[in-house]
């Protein structure tokens, strides 16, 4: 009887590994799979598994191509499964073709005389890791987007200076997977809550795209926050936005923008800075004067910068959004008037109290 022996975490079986079973299957007899014990999976995955061991063992156990499954105990890296190995002596280790233990695994087949077999991941439909599945298992049903009033720029990591502030806010209509009632590429940090929406890491996706960190950072947080500029997000104070309401909506410019096209970009950071500590007091105070000033100073920086003046549209305040040269422009009145080339938005905190 030829045996055939495969090891991995299995934390959250799908079809890529019953695909992976069968095939290691078809290269012999009798299939055995090696799980690894909770405190091996940590060693390997410094993380605690996201399925109890016995209820793993009994799961895979059922699986049709499964003959046996045992425990590996070993706290060798990639070789949790060796003491098992050397006791089984299987004519076969049948591995998937992305393995990053080819070494000591061929050295150990050599040991009892198997053969070393890498599968490839073929399948009929899209593949997903079992990180993908626990990622839209965390995902949002909606998610809140983005207006800044001042300070941005300073959470691009290589930009952050000491004497830096950013002060944004959470806005509503949220937005869903299948209802987005914005803009795309607008400046509302739209990608940043399409990452969150599908439960990835929205820091580590805009941070992988040299951009910043304050648009997951506040659309995680939710309400009007201070955060302080650095390489990460290091949220200051968080306050109710509640005397926004009725005094805040977005204008189109009709054009669209990608922030990572415009970062090199020169501009005033002396003056992004004043805005953001100008912004800062405000938020403290919840002193709506005083934030439409540092909006004004945003905008003037933004004007420098070389994005073009703003229409009249005769508001207390306004800015364009996130990186500007298009997008949306936020506008602050002490009354927001009905106009239909206004789109009204409101402050949108998660528990929104006095």
């Amino acid at each position: 009887m030829k045996k055939v022996f495969v090891s991995g975490c299995y934390d959250v079986l799908h079809g890529g590994h019953l695909e992976f079973f069968r095939q290691a299957k078809a290269l012999g007899d009798y299939l055995i799979v090696c799980l690894p014990s909770d405190s091996a999976l940590f060693l390997h995955k410094r993380r605690l598994p996201w399925i109890p061991l016995d209820h793993k063992i009994h799961v895979i156990s059922a699986l049709e191509p499964v003959d046996e499954v045992v425990v590996g105990e070993d706290m060798e890296p990639g070789l949790n499964f060796k003491t098992q190995f050397l006791r089984i002596k299987p004519q076969i280790l049948a591995v998937t073709d992305d393995d990053k233990y080819e070494s000591p695994k061929r050295e150990l087949c050599a040991k009892v005389g198997a053969d070393y077999v890498r599968l490839p991941k073929n399948l009929n439909y899209d593949p997903i890791s079992s990180t993908e599945i626990v990622e839209r298992s965390r995902s949002m049903a909606q998610a809140a987007v983005r207006v800044d009033f001042a300070g941005g720029w300073l959470d691009v990591p290589r930009l952050a200076r000491t004497d830096g502030y950013i002060v944004n806010c959470t806005i509503s209509p949220m937005v869903s997977l299948y209802d987005w009632p914005y803009e795309k590429c607008s400046g509302l940090g739209g990608s940043a809550a399409y990452a969150l929406l599908q439960g990835k890491d929205g820091v580590a996706s805009e941070l992988d795209n040299n951009v910043g960190w304050q648009d997951p950072a506040v659309i995680m947080e939710t309400g009007l926050c201070v955060w302080k500029s650095g390489p990460r997000p290091v949220l200051e104070a968080k306050m109710n936005p509640s005397f926004l309401s009725g005094k805040m909506a977005l204008f189109w410019t009709g054009k669209t923008h990608v922030t990572q096209a415009l970062t090199e970009l020169n501009r005033d950071y002396d003056l992004l800075a004043r805005a953001g500590q100008v912004a800062r007091e405000a938020a403290f105070g919840r002193d709506f004067d005083k934030l439409c000033e540092a909006v004004r100073m945003t905008y003037e920086m933004q004007l420098k910068e070389g994005m073009q003046e703003l229409p009249n549209l005769a508001a207390k305040a306004a800015k364009y959004c996130g990186s500007g040269h298009g997008g949306y422009a936020v506008l602050l009145f002490d009354e927001r008037p009905h106009r239909r080339d206004l789109l009204a938005v409101e402050p949108y905190m998660r528990h929104f109290m006095e």
